[in-house]
Parts: structure tokens; C-alpha cells; sequence
């Protein structure tokens, strides 16, 4: 059931300044590395100045460790794979980060960063991580948190239950257009039961430990220590949270449960990686921050997501006069040769646009398209091949854009991975809230131009006008 947005100002204030410090001193005290696997490009939507690897050969992830920074992201955009293929992804990917842990002498926790909105191939994921980490480290994870707090993009967890802000409102998750995924879709309210739900019983509601709000705002650290000290068996922990500052009081228990021996896992959204990070607040970028390099060009949209936010943002930016519009017809993906005369046919007309200095935005049809057999990988495949057809529309311009902006999870990693070529990414911030900006390494396809990761489920309807304006125009 709804409830109205006006609780979220409700609490009691926490003495953040105070938490800043003992948080601080937490983070410095560990020599732990933060090792953030994201399912999709738009994790890094609420950290700046922090490396992206696109890869986890043995090369990505020693430069990662080698970093001064405490946590690097590795890309993995396993929301767009299969069960077999996000499988193998996470053994490679184990294997190789325990390898470099071994060579460099530092110890590390996984981060299995994903959607917001509960989505995502979840437990198999950290699942997958829990095992291969215990074989390598001879530790055993104790315990899991679960965070999908995520303020930017108006998500907050009130009485173990997640919600999704729209307007005045808070809405269960479980009551929204995500949790109808086709794929990852789920009918819990509560996380607890969300829990048993996901992983079919083998983890009970019963036996997931919450971290209360009153707790939080109390600061009752010690309390919350405490639970997370009784946590054993890879039992998961829920965090409730309204505001970063909340995120930070748990943190600091975590990382006194870590000190004390504790081994966890992390499956959350974006925010809480910046708070164990100790990454700093920054104020929205400026056009001059992101174009580095001017040109006469013109940029490209494209834009791949089906959410019905999506739709209504795609509406809003038709009102910007700079902007050609192509329409991609997705309709035709099951006839490959008449998919391929689609694809040239709006890549040349993007060709023309952004030579003579327009911008373009090329989006598929809005129907949603489905596969004839209904089984859920199919669906995915099916998804996959359209998102090649958009990443395309990029990867195969022969003229450099002025900006790239990508609208959509696996859009945007195909995009950044395929289209652009990208090795390594440096995060410049945020163009709007929840929003990052990759600046292209000198190995891309175009390097060091701006590419905006616009998540499918993130923004007011006319966000996404605004990031295009302020390209564009300015800000």
C-alpha cells in the first residue's frame, strides 16, 4: 500500500558531522578493497573520480588493486545475460580478483551492485561470489546485506519494506511496472520475504536480521554491531534507510563487525558504495566539466529502454528543437536482413544530422517486443539482439559525436563496452541526480568525449531533456 512521501522528512535528525568522523576513521583503519561488481553501467551514478573496468582480464583488475582509491567498479552487465553465461562471468571474475588479492597481499569484499528496484539475477549472483571466496580464502561469509537504498533515484526502505517515489507518493516496489519484469520480476512487499521468495526457501523470513530506522536515528551503533555479530550462515540483513546519513550509521557497525572478524557480502544499489567508499558529495557537472574536447559535430541519444518512465522522458525531450528524431523499428528484429536495411537506414541519417552540427536521437519502437515462444531467455536474447541494433547506431558512425547519451541498462553497457570500445572509464560525477558521466579513455572509439549513462528507471519526465539541454546549450 502507498504511503505519503511527507514520512520521509518525519525522523529524527542524526548528528551526521559526528558520523562522518567515526566513518572516516573506520575507512581508514580497513585494508579491505571494495571490489564492485555492477550489473550494469549505471552503478556509478552516486560516485565521482573512481575507475570502471569493462573487463576482468588479470591486467583490468591489478590496476584496480593498484589504485589509491579503496573500491574500483568491474562491469560485468550480467542483467542482459544469461543464467549460464552471468555463471561463468562470476567464476572468472573470482578467480582472478582472489589471484590479484593473493599477488598484492590485500584482502577484499564483493560488492554485487544492482538495480534499485530489486531487479537482477539474484541469489545466484552473490551465491555464486559466496562459494568461489570461501574456496579461495578459506574464510566463510557470515552474512549478506542487502541495501537498496537509493535516494537520487527515489528509492527508500521504510519498515522493511522498499519503495519507489512517484510525485507525493511512495509505492511498494513489488506494486510497480519493475517488479513485472518479464525476467526479474517478483511479488514480495517486505524484504524479508522478497528473500524467502528469491531464494525459494532456502533463506527464511524469519531468520533475515533488519536494521531498524528507530535504531539508526537513535545512532544505536552499538546495537546494530551487535545484530550483525549474531549473523551467521550467510543470513541475510536488510537496511532501512531514508537518507545517506542513514547509510553512514550502518556503515559504521559494518566496518566494526568486519574489525572484530565478521566476513559479509553486499548485494545493494548504488548509494551504500559510496558511503563504504568514503567518496565526497560534488555538485552537478557543467558542460565545460564534461565537453573536453569542442567540435562543430553534433551529439547522439539513443535510447533503448521500454519503462514507461522512459517513454514519458523520450516524450519530454521531443520538445528540444536541436534534436532530429529517428525511430528505430524494432518490430522487424525476427527478420535479420530486413533489421539490418533498418539499422543503415538510420545510421545514414544520423551521419548527415550530427556532420551538419544537429544532435540526433534514434529510440526504438515503444512496443514492447516478445518473443513467440514466451520463455523467459528468449525474451532476453530477443532483447539482446535489439540492444545490439541500438549499440550499433554508435559503434558503426564514421564521424566523431560531440557527447553520447545512453538511455537504458543494457543499452548503455553495450553501448560503453561495444559501441565505444572502452577498456577503462574515469567517473566524472553526475550530470543530473543518478545520473553518471563516463569520460572515454584514450583507447575508445572516440576518446575522452562525455558519455551520459542514463538508467531506464531514473528521473522525472523531463530529465532527460534537461541532460540533453544542458550538452547542448549549457549549464
Amino acid at each position: 500500500m502507498s504511503i505519503s512521501a511527507d514520512i520521509l522528512t518525519s525522523y529524527k535528525k542524526i548528528d551526521e558531522e559526528y558520523i562522518d568522523r567515526l566513518l572516516g576513521e573506520e575507512i581508514a583503519a580497513s585494508n579491505k578493497k571494495l571490489v564492485v561488481l555492477d550489473d550494469d553501467p549505471t552503478g556509478v551514478q552516486t560516485v565521482h573520480d573512481i575507475s570502471v573496468y569493462t573487463g576482468w582480464d588479470r591486467d583490468s583488475i591489478r590496476a584496480g588493486f593498484e589504485e589509491r582509491n579503496n573500491l574500483f567498479y568491474v562491469l560485468t552487465n550480467s542483467r542482459g545475460f544469461t543464467e549460464e553465461q552471468t555463471t561463468k562471468a562470476h567464476h572468472e571474475i573470482a578467480a582472478v580478483v582472489d589471484e590479484v588479492a593473493k599477488e598484492t597481499g590485500k584482502e577484499y569484499i564483493f560488492i554485487s551492485r544492482s538495480d534499485s528496484t530489486l531487479r537482477g539475477h539474484y541469489p545466484l549472483e552473490t551465491e555464486l561470489l559466496k562459494a568461489d571466496y570461501e574456496k579461495n580464502t578459506g574464510k566463510v561469509i557470515d552474512g549478506e546485506v542487502l541495501c537498496p537504498f537509493f535516494k537520487e533515484g527515489g528509492r527508500f526502505t521504510i519498515g522493511n519494506v522498499h519503495y519507489v517515489k512517484y510525485g507525493d507518493e511512495l509505492v511498494p516496489a513489488n506494486e510497480t511496472e519493475f517488479a513485472k519484469d518479464k525476467t526479474f520480476g517478483y511479488t514480495a512487499a517486505a524484504m524479508p520475504e522478497y528473500v524467502e521468495e528469491k531464494t525459494k526457501g532456502a533463506y527464511r523470513k524469519e531468520d533475515v536480521t533488519c536494521i531498524s530506522l528507530e535504531d539508526i536515528h537513535n545512532m544505536d551503533i552499538d546495537k546494530i554491531e551487535g545484530q550483525l555479530l549474531a549473523v551467521k550462515d550467510f543470513n541475510k540483513i536488510v537496511v532501512n534507510a531514508v537518507d545517506y546519513a542513514d547509510v553512514k550509521v550502518f556503515c559504521v557497525a559494518l566496518y566494526r563487525a568486519m574489525r572484530k572478524g565478521k566476513v559479509f557480502m553486499l548485494r545493494t544499489a548504488a548509494a551504500i558504495v559510496k558511503v563504504m567508499g568514503g567518496v565526497t558529495s560534488q555538485p552537478l557537472l557543467t558542460r565545460k566539466q564534461m565537453v573536453v574536447k569542442e567540435t562543430e559535430n553534433g551529439g547522439i541519444i539513443v535510447v533503448g529502454s521500454h519503462t514507461e518512465k522512459t517513454t514519458r522522458q523520450l516524450e519530454a525531450l521531443k520538445e528540444l528543437k536541436e534534436i532530429e528524431f529517428i525511430e528505430l523499428d524494432a518490430t522487424l528484429v525476427k527478420d535479420a536482413a530486413a533489421f539490418e536495411a533498418e539499422v543503415q537506414r538510420c545510421l545514414e541519417k544520423e551521419e548527415v544530422c550530427i556532420k551538419s552540427g544537429r544532435t540526433v536521437c534514434c529510440y526504438t519502437t515503444r512496443a514492447l517486443i516478445t518473443a513467440d515462444t514466451g520463455d523467459r531467455e528468449d525474451e532476453l536474447r530477443l532483447s539482446v539482439r535489439i540492444s545490439d541494433a541500438v549499440q550499433s547506431l554508435v559503434g558503426r558512425l564514421s564521424v566523431t559525436p560531440a557527447f553520447v547519451i545512453a538511455k537504458g541498462g543494457i543499452t548503455s553497457s553495450d553501448v560503453g563496452t561495444k559501441a565505444l570500445a572502452v577498456k577503462r572509464a574515469n567517473v566524472l560525477g553526475q550530470i543530473c541526480p543518478g545520473i553518471p558521466v563516463w569520460q572515454t579513455g584514450e583507447e575508445s572509439r572516440f576518446p575522452g568525449i562525455p558519455y551520459v549513462i542514463f538508467p531506464g528507471n531514473v528521473g522525472e519526465a523531463d530529465t532527460l531533456r534537461e541532460a540533453a539541454e544542458i550538452l547542448i546549450r549549457g549549464r
